[in-house]
């Protein structure tokens, strides 16, 4: 009788159900992984921070575009730290606390990863650096003294930049009278650590060691003391545009003497700022546009197609960039988890290989070596000529640092 009763109540109700299209019925879609992506989007570390972000999209876009990680898009949560350690550190916090990430890959600058890593650390959630290269970087939080370390890197520690920019100046170059020029942020006085060591392992001492900060317009007075040491070449450590600046006053000076440096040397406001005085200058680097292998070719294709440029600003930033997404996305896929624990576990025994950019990645972590680069095999010499950087020679120095 109830039933009797009620039919004529349920009959328009199952009559709409019936009428919705499937979509409507189907479970709403699932969660996105939030993953924090932090660097300097503003200011004179810009091109490398863009780069750096701009290959984490490409790769965050192509993980979503085939299903994401786990049936789950990935949701980047971005912030321009415009290289400054303290907001750096401001913006790390943030990311753990109210944007709730599961991981951060980013970060360009030495000094805003010391300041601002320990916090992901303490939340026991993995840290990719894609770019900061100062060689303590994934040492603060080793075993013995904290049984775990997050922080996790893509790119070639200074340590390693050194041991190559000394191998050029003293073995290819046959240089025994070298000074050094480093800015006064962290990156460049532990980038002066790392080639006075490098410099020692040669028996060598630097003739010249003068530092810049960061906006000086003129280093004459650097430049002259070097001059006056009898240096015959100059090693370098600092950022794009004070170190253009130092190419253009040595031409000034009329003193035409080699410039070797980290792989900031790379940078499009390096290049496009020193102009023609920049010529011949040489650095470390892991990446050169356009790639000598199909994906490197596909990665440059699919950036410049992407974002709509005639040129990567940074490729090695921006190749390094997309290298640590697509590290990151196959350990959350391995560890079936965004458990911060888990899918530090994963990175340190990663069972599925990852064609990156840079290499194919086999095993690139353990749990005592964070380091991705930790041999000769993959840095090369890049070189600018005529406006582009090219690899400088065809074979490079197998010498550990």
């Amino acid at each position: 009788m109830l039933r009797t009763l009620l039919a004529p109540l349920f009959a328009p109700l199952l009559a709409l159900l019936l009428a919705l299209p499937v979509s409507a019925l189907a479970a709403p879609p699932a969660a996105p992984i939030r993953i924090g992506v932090y660097g300097p989007f503003t200011g004179g570390s810009s091109p490398m921070g863009l780069a750096m972000r701009d290959g984490i999209r490409l790769a965050s876009n192509e993980i979503n575009a085939t299903g994401g990680v786990l049936g789950r898009p990935l949701q980047l949560v971005e912030y321009d730290d415009e290289a400054n350690n303290q907001r750096g550190s401001q913006i790390a916090q943030r990311l753990i606390q109210i944007d709730r990430v599961v991981a951060a890959v980013g970060i360009a600058n030495t000094g805003v990863a010391l300041a601002s890593q320990h916090y992901f650390q303490e939340a026991r959630l993995p840290v990719m650096t894609a770019v900061a290269t100062g060689s303590i970087i994934t040492k603060q939080f080793l075993p013995p003294q904290y049984p775990e370390n997050y922080v996790f890197r893509v790119s070639n520690h200074d340590a390693l930049q050194a041991a190559m920019i000394v191998e050029d100046a003293v073995e290819r170059r046959h240089f025994r009278r070298l000074a050094i020029i480093h800015d006064s942020t962290n990156y460049g006085q532990l980038g002066r650590e790392d080639l006075e060591r490098a410099l020692a392992a040669k028996g060598l001492k630097p003739v010249a060691v003068e530092r810049f900060n960061l906006g000086d317009v003129d280093m004459s007075r650097q430049l002259q003391r070097a001059r006056e040491a009898g240096a015959e070449a100059l090693l370098l450590y600092g950022i794009g545009p004070e170190l253009a600046t130092l190419a253009n006053g040595r031409t000034r000076l009329g003193w035409n003497v080699p410039l070797i440096g980290g792989w900031t040397l790379s940078m499009s406001n390096f290049i496009d700022n020193a102009g023609p005085n920049g010529e011949g200058t040489r650095m470390p680097l892991t990446f050169i546009a356009p790639g000598n292998t199909p994906a490197g070719q596909r990665f440059v294709d699919a950036y410049l197609r992407a974002f709509r440029v005639a040129r990567i600003a940074v490729p090695s930033a921006a190749a390094q960039g997309y290298d640590a997404m697509l590290l990151l996305a196959a350990a959350i896929r391995q560890a079936g988890s965004i458990d911060g624990p888990r899918v530090r576990a994963a990175l340190e025994n990663l069972k599925e290989k990852v064609e990156g950019v840079i290499q194919v990645y086999d095993h690139p972590f353990s749990p005592t070596d964070h380091e991705t680069i930790d041999r000769l095999e993959v840095p090369v010499m890049g070189e600018v000529r005529a406006g582009q950087v090219v690899q400088a020679y065809s074979s490079h120095p197998r010498t550990a640092p």
